[in-house]
């Protein structure tokens, strides 16, 4: 039976370099209010802290535009050195309108601008990239934690999405590690006796957009622990999350 979650924001993280020893810094901001990690925990973490601290950051004065990003310049609302890192961050173009592009990265996602964000990164030039890996950056994270806690925590990197079909944006995971992204309840049966065909559960996702709740975009708080959540163990990373193409309506 669930007895409900409690979502739980950790402040006081301070600005994350790259290099910093991320789970060090984690446990010391929860230390200095009285917390701590306990097993069976989620910890949600945003994609730039991740980002930050390992180095996946680009100054765009270095970066020299192709003649497709000076063209993408002249429609949007960026400068063309931008959409030189988004296109080289991007393994195809799905659409593109009046300089917004969606575009599929090397990983698979598909999403706005290859996700390279100009937003909370310190200096004016500078934008962040995705992990190179996101699911086994939050496997790093969580096998440190286990390290220097001695407790069992799942992990979950989250970014900002926006939805086919509806308007406004939400956290998702774009990298999972200890928890299974997906809960399936096909073949089980309601309440009223209806066997369920097509009930498949992105939890990951649910979960990190609880999170960005006590996270926000604007409160410099790039983290939280979500408490209480039944975790279902699993390998599995958050590329199951991701749908083939020839089921991808979209595409």
């Amino acid at each position: 039976m669930n007895n409900g979650i409690c979502i739980l924001p950790i402040h006081g993280i301070g600005e994350v370099q790259p290099g910093d020893n991320l789970a060090d810094m984690l446990v010391d901001a929860l230390r200095r209010h009285d917390m701590a990690f306990e097993s069976g925990d989620v910890l949600v973490v945003t994609q730039k802290v991740i980002s930050k601290a390992e180095g996946r950051l680009v100054n765009l004065e270095t970066v020299e535009p192709s003649h497709m990003a000076r063209m993408a310049a002249l429609q949007g609302r960026k400068d063309a050195a931008y959409y030189e890192v988004v296109l080289r961050e991007s393994r195809r173009i799905v659409r593109m309108d009046r300089g917004v592009l969606i575009t599929e990265t090397h990983h698979g996602f598909v999403c706005a601008n290859a996700g390279v964000d100009e937003s909370n990164v310190p200096g004016e030039h500078c934008v962040t990239l995705l992990p190179i890996d996101p699911d086994a950056s939050a496997m790093r994270l969580r096998l440190a934690l286990r390290d220097r806690c001695r407790v069992d925590v799942a992990v979950i990197i989250s970014d900002t999405f926006g939805r086919p079909w509806r308007e406004g944006q939400v956290n998702v995971a774009i990298g999972v590690a200890g928890l299974a992204p997906l809960v399936d309840y096909v073949g089980q049966q309601d309440s009223y006796g209806y066997t369920m065909h097509a009930s498949v559960i992105a939890v990951a996702d649910e979960l990190a957009s609880a999170a960005e709740l006590v996270m926000g975009k604007v409160s410099r708080v790039p983290a939280a622990v979500v408490r209480g959540y039944s975790v279902i163990p699993s390998d599995n990373g958050a590329r199951v999350l991701i749908r083939a193409p020839e089921r991808d309506l979209f595409r």
